[in-house]
């Protein structure tokens, strides 16, 4: 008779495991990218926020003025008071851009003026300031001129609407 033993089988194997979860900490590099992207993007838009914010404020502050340079004349009637300060206050503005707007006059007060996109009418009404403040009685359209100086104020007060000087031929 022949005894039958149990064929050897092999080793004995385990049950398949899987690997321990990976660890929260450090993140994935695509992780990383994303948190320096959104602090980024944060930090843009917290500049535009704060630049617009301070534009607004400036903006608000020269139409303040205006209205106060209004008023003023409402109160006292004094044209030529109201023609000087309203030059003063247009000069002070384009000097922002251009710190040879305080000693111009003539055409080239009209081309700093023009470098703000307003209307040819709005130009012209804010050049006859030049005239008004030296004549003794002073007489222009105050209501007109001040809705000019509004306008090119609103435009001014914000510096990418003021176009790049142009050089003049033959000038170096």
């Amino acid at each position: 008779m022949i005894v039958s033993t149990p064929a050897a089988s092999g080793p004995e194997l385990r049950d398949i495991h899987l690997p321990p979860a990976p660890p929260w900490w450090p993140p994935a590099p695509g992780w990383w990218l994303l948190a320096a992207l959104t602090v980024l993007v944060l930090l843009g838009v917290a500049w535009a926020w704060r630049r617009r914010a301070r534009l607004q404020r400036q903006r608000r502050q020269l139409l303040d003025e205006l209205a106060r340079l209004e008023a003023q004349h409402v109160r006292d009637g004094d044209a030529a008071a109201l023609a000087a300060a309203l030059q003063q206050l247009l000069r002070r503005v384009a000097r922002r851009q251009d710190a040879a707007a305080v000693r111009q006059r003539g055409e080239s007060w009209r081309q700093t003026l023009a470098r703000v996109p307003v209307a040819t009418p709005v130009l012209d009404r804010l050049l006859s300031l030049e005239q008004a403040i030296y004549r003794p009685q002073a007489s222009f359209d105050a209501p007109a001129t001040l809705a000019a100086a509004r306008t090119w104020l609103h435009a001014a007060a914000r510096p990418r609407a003021w176009k790049d000087v142009v050089a003049e031929p033959g000038r170096v």
